[in-house]
């Protein structure tokens, strides 16, 4: 990206007949590659739209097929690669909101959408958005008096909305928010009003839009009491809007608001939307050709193909996360294709040491084509940003594990579908560290419902002659057997050994701005008053860091545990802005950028300083994520946002803030911001009072 935007600078923009001509094709590219599917989507996003500049309705378009198709932090993307260009668009900065919003990024949805209002008081678009906001601040606090106050606000825009132009989804969104307010009577006449006008369109254009129409009806005929014809209408809509994901999980979130007001079995309201379920994978790999005692036979490919099919079927799982490796995760992957799910694929480490590593083992030249092609389909790849060394299999596996677990709970939490966790595994401790048992350790710790396909059994059926040895039944993964080392490895960010190669650790970078700009007289107070306050605060029992060190303004913290770090990022930023540092002799502005991120890291004694300390690719990374961060702020990595969501952590929220380039030329890379309490801060709150 920053070659692309150096190349976009020195070349003139094109004439504007040209521009306008190529956007129009672009468009007509968008409408016809959304119906293809997400994968053909983001071939398009990757290639053709990235090589130059369009009008602003090309990333109109695109990101409100992103949006359409459930997927808010892509379509943030493509909707703040537009804003760049067109930082005056009002409806690139509306979807833009929506993107925030669908995303989980409520507060940072609702500031933009308060700037947008200030701009145009009287916009139905933005004053319904805005209402949104309240409603989704409304169900992410649990004090009573918050709670009425967004629900009020929520009604008040969405009515103020519909005065202006009576759209059929802000009356709707009116008439279940004075539902909610205990308004039944005014909730019912809203809802025969937005009712009437929606018959008389879909009797109008037949051939249109029918997907918010349907699903209109159906919200107002539930207002009204009418359950046969709200299921009616809702299972049309679903019938319309298959792959419309996102506003699948609009309709069924407010479907489900009105039936628990109305004490409707919620369970039928599910079943009448039944939004596909979000599953994570792991599975051995096929046996290398060398393997002593048959474990996944490449005979027995057929059979574990068949069982996946059945599973993801049955439980109507269509949005996987797993990684590539030969064996148990390709047909994983091609299953998904079969039943054209989507593809999230998370490697360990780089693409050519893992083709080396999980694919060229097996016996054939079929694995790598295979691998070839999932990847090309997949939604998206990430590769885990370090590199492999030959001791560093286990950590790096185990790592990817977590960021699976941690980016398929928060795409199911984004649509507000179950997440699955799905493996195929013999139930035997496994060759090692890192591998399936791990996996489904892990996944145990955050998740009861862990579906296993028992290989042995699949293999006691099929080859019963070839099984030399076997667990005989699904057993206990190693971390929760009386195995200490199982469980320092399977933990969550557990104390490791000292003389462990590769540790799993939460970093923290932060460095004071305009440092350089103190005089002599202040870095005696700076020392005295300033690492004093640093130094009280990380001694607090409840953060207990690993590792502290100082670099004249930079400040380096390990800890064990996501949410230590986390807390203590907040915490400190809190401290800086809360000091009268005026009064102490230092600037009044004195601030601090602060960066989190998580990965295996080397732990060792340095030779030099005769002090522990943890080194690598990973302390590159947050260090390089470091400088990017605003002032005041704590900004984390997609790491640390997938492990913190994984670990189902309340303490804070990460929000989304789209792709950013790190320091140094490091790259481009997913980010988000740290909020304290899971719905944005205190201070926050209080302001939307006044």
């Amino acid at each position: 990206m920053p070659e692309f935007a150096e190349r976009r600078e020195q070349s003139p923009l094109p004439e504007m007949a040209d521009l306008i001509a190529e956007s129009q094709l672009m468009e007509q590219e968008i409408q016809a590659t959304a119906k293809l599917g997400l994968s053909a989507l983001m071939a398009l996003w990757q290639g053709s739209i990235r090589l130059q500049r369009y009008l602003p309705d090309v990333y109109q378009a695109l990101g409100n097929a992103f949006l359409l198709a459930g997927e808010p932090l892509i379509g943030y993307d493509v909707l703040a690669e537009g804003r760049q260009y067109w930082p005056c668009d009002l409806r690139i900065r509306q979807l833009l909101a929506l993107a925030l919003a669908r995303s989980g990024a409520t507060i940072s949805a609702n500031r933009l959408l308060q700037e947008l209002v200030r701009e145009q008081p009287r916009n139905e678009e933005t004053l319904g958005l805005l209402a949104r906001t309240h409603k989704d601040l409304w169900s992410q606090t649990s004090d009573p008096a918050t709670q009425r106050l967004h629900l009020r606000l929520a009604a008040q825009y969405y009515q103020q909305a519909y005065r202006i132009n009576q759209s059929i989804w802000t009356g709707i969104n009116a008439a279940t928010m004075a539902l909610l307010q205990g308004q039944l009577d005014y909730a019912k006449a809203f809802a025969k009003q937005v009712y009437s006008q929606c018959w008389q369109q879909l009797q109008a254009e037949p051939t249109g839009d029918r997907y918010w129409l349907l699903a209109t009806l159906g919200e107002a005929a539930l207002i009204l009491g009418n359950g046969s014809a709200a299921a009616d209408y809702y299972s049309q809509a679903v019938n319309v809007g298959q792959k419309q994901f996102g506003n699948l999980s609009s309709s069924r979130r407010n479907a489900l608001l009105i039936a628990q007001y109305l004490q409707i079995d919620l369970s039928q309201v599910k079943r009448w939307f039944q939004l596909p379920r979000v599953v994570v994978f792991c599975g051995h790999m096929i046996d290398r050709p060398d393997r002593p005692v048959p474990r996944f036979p490449p005979e027995l490919e057929p059979q574990i193909y068949k069982a996946i099919c059945d599973r993801l079927q049955k439980f109507n799982a269509r949005l996987g996360y797993a990684s590539a490796a030969c064996g148990s995760d390709i047909l994983f992957l091609e299953a998904l294709l079969e039943l054209k799910g989507e593809l999230h694929i998370v490697l360990p480490f780089a693409r050519e040491q893992f083709v080396q590593d999980s694919i060229d083992i097996a016996a054939g030249p079929s694995w790598r084509e295979r691998f070839e092609r999932v990847t090309q389909q997949a939604t998206e790849v990430i590769v885990a940003p370090h590199r492999k060394t030959p001791t560093a299999t286990e950590v790096s596996y185990e790592y990817s594990h977590r960021l699976l677990h941690g980016l398929a709970k928060i795409r199911a939490r984004q649509l507000g579908t179950d997440l699955l966790p799905l493996a195929v595994w013999n139930g035997a401790p496994g060759d090692h560290q890192g591998g399936t048992a791990s996996a489904v350790s892990y996944w145990r710790q955050w998740s009861e419902a862990v579906d296993i396909i028992d290989i042995t059994a699949l293999l006691k059926q099929t080859f019963p002659e070839r099984v030399l040895a076997s667990p005989g039944k699904i057993a206990q993964p190693p971390s929760l057997l009386p195995d200490v080392q199982a469980a320092a490895v399977c933990a969550p960010l557990a104390q490791q050994p000292i003389n462990s190669d590769r540790q799993i650790r939460a970093l923290l970078f932060a460095d004071v701005v305009n440092f350089a700009q103190l005089s002599e007289e202040q870095f005696v107070p700076f020392v005295n008053s300033f690492l004093s306050e640093v130094a009280e605060l990380s001694n607090q029992p409840r953060y207990q860091p690993l590792l502290r060190n100082t670099w004249g303004d930079a400040l380096y913290f390990v800890f064990a545990k996501v949410q230590q770090a986390g807390n203590f990022a907040l915490a400190l930023c809190d401290l800086i802005q809360r000091i009268d540092w005026v009064e102490k002799g230092l600037p009044a502005d004195l601030n601090l950028r602060i960066a989190l991120h998580a990965g295996p890291v080397h732990r060792s004694l340095d030779p030099i300083s005769g002090q522990e300390n943890y080194i690598g690719t990973h302390v590159n990374y947050a260090a390089r994520m470091e400088p990017i961060t605003p002032p005041g702020k704590v900004y984390a990595s997609q790491a640390f946002a997938a492990i913190a969501s994984s670990e189902g952590i309340q303490d804070f929220s990460c929000e989304y803030v789209g792709q950013t380039p790190y320091a140094k030329q490091y790259g481009t890379f997913p980010t988000y911001h740290v909020c304290p309490d899971g719905a944005g801060s205190q201070a926050y709150r209080r302001q939307l009072t006044c």
